[in-house]
């Protein structure tokens, strides 16, 4: 699989995603109520996040996300439908991350399907980014991970099974579009930007840039979650402008550079 195409420098943090912990989860961080701006500037990776959270697709027209294309936190998660972390992940700790973020619009989770186990977790996936081209993604996905659901394998007549029990209508189109080259293209392009950050286990994610790896207890997830809110809210501040300086009398003679009576 050919590598990833990144900004400058993130190739060469490929490791992070397999050996760093988001900074956010240490005890010490928790107890200070996260980091500041200007802590965040100082930390060595810094260039590095920052490039990664430009990974964040944000297209409000994406079915394979969920929430606002603009919140201020993005979450980025690399699964396999065959994996049994990402299936506890997606049991027992995605949902109250969605009820407590999603939901009220801070948090943005996008999918990126990264097969890593074989041939059924390719057809897996393309059965899920089916099931998305009729806005059935979310729904494929539980069904998918629902418990046992693994181990009942996922072959092409159980993926038409779980398709229908997502709610997906067209059962024929499902297939074609499965079976097609666009899906094919689509967990390739999945595939490649996960191999270029140097993933090798499911699940890994993204939060606002920042790599958190496996599927850890919730209080990881909101203390990455909290911490990239109160940065991204930070920055925000700083970089909203104080309004209008008032000017004082024009010299004599002087032009004006807009109609009369204008700022």
């Amino acid at each position: 699989m050919k590598p990833y195409a990144f900004g400058a420098g993130v190739a060469a943090a490929a490791v992070l995603l397999g050996v760093v912990s988001y900074t956010a989860t240490r005890p010490d961080d928790s107890a200070a109520g996260g980091r500041t701006v200007a802590e965040e500037s100082t930390d060595p990776q810094a260039d590095v996040y920052a490039e990664l959270e430009k990974l964040a697709r944000r297209d409000a027209r994406d079915p394979l996300a969920l929430g606002r294309a603009d919140a201020p936190v993005v979450m980025i998660e690399y699964a396999d439908f065959k994996c049994g972390y990402c299936g506890k992940f997606a049991r027992d700790t995605e949902p109250a991350l969605v009820k407590k973020y999603v939901d009220n619009g801070t948090l943005r989770i996008e999918w990126r399907n990264f097969p890593i186990f074989g041939e059924e977790s390719e057809a897996a996936a393309r059965a899920a980014w089916a099931a998305g081209q009729q806005g059935r993604f979310w729904q494929f996905h539980e069904a998918a991970y629902a418990e046992g659901a693994k181990e009942k394998g996922f072959g092409e007549q159980r993926l038409k099974e779980l398709a229908a029990q997502a709610g997906v209508k067209d059962l024929d189109r499902f297939v074609r579009d499965a079976d097609g080259e666009a899906a094919r293209q689509a967990v390739a392009k999945d595939q490649q930007e996960g191999y270029g950050l140097g993933a090798t286990s499911t699940p890994s994610f993204l939060v606002n840039g920042r790599p958190l790896a496996g599927a850890q207890p919730q209080r990881a997830f909101t203390d990455a979650i909290e911490a990239a809110r109160k940065a991204a809210t930070e920055k925000a501040a700083g970089s909203t402008p104080s309004g209008p300086k008032p000017s004082g009398p024009k010299p004599s003679g002087s032009k004006s550079s807009g109609p009369a009576g204008g700022k």
